[in-house]
């Protein structure tokens, strides 16, 4: 019996053992479940922390195409600001050049007016004398006609002696 009891006892002994490696695989197994939970929240939250980095990326490319749209836009508005500034350049030189000629143009013109005054008085003057003349010639003409008339009355009362 005594070995019976022995024998019990060594059951009882190696079921509590067995019970305790149980309770212990059991806490064990819980600490785990736990620590895989916790892991399984962990790859959650980084799984959404990444769609959420995703979603920021595809937003910062979009805005960096944007940017790159933007900066090419700017060096096509400055290099044709540029062209424009050119033309506009090379418009205020024509502009420059033609009132330059137009200068030239109104001193020549005054030149010429003054000419032309100058030109009238003399056609004035010489209208003037023209007159005159033709005054005179009118004049010489009938002294001529009177001088005929009286010769012809001269040449004809000696006829008549």
């Amino acid at each position: 019996m005594e070995k019976i009891k022995e024998r019990l006892q060594s059951l009882r002994a190696e079921a509590d053992a067995a019970v305790a490696r149980a309770e212990e695989a059991e806490a064990k197994n819980k600490k785990y479940e736990q620590l895989l939970l916790e892991k399984e929240q962990e790859i959650t939250s980084l799984q959404h922390k990444v769609s959420v980095l995703d979603a920021d990326l595809e937003k910062a490319e979009a805005k960096l195409a944007d940017l790159k749209a933007a900066q090419e836009d700017g060096e096509q508005s400055k290099t044709a600001n540029e062209g424009l500034q050119r033309k506009i350049q090379l418009l205020e030189e024509e502009l420059d050049a033609a009132d330059k000629n137009l200068k030239d143009a109104m001193d020549k013109l005054r030149q010429v007016d003054v000419k032309a005054e100058h030109f009238e008085r003399q056609v004035t003057r010489l209208e003037q004398e023209r007159d005159q003349w033709e005054k005179k010639y009118e004049e010489a003409q009938e002294k001529y006609r009177e001088s005929k008339r009286e010769l012809d009355e001269l040449v004809s009362s000696m006829e008549g002696l």
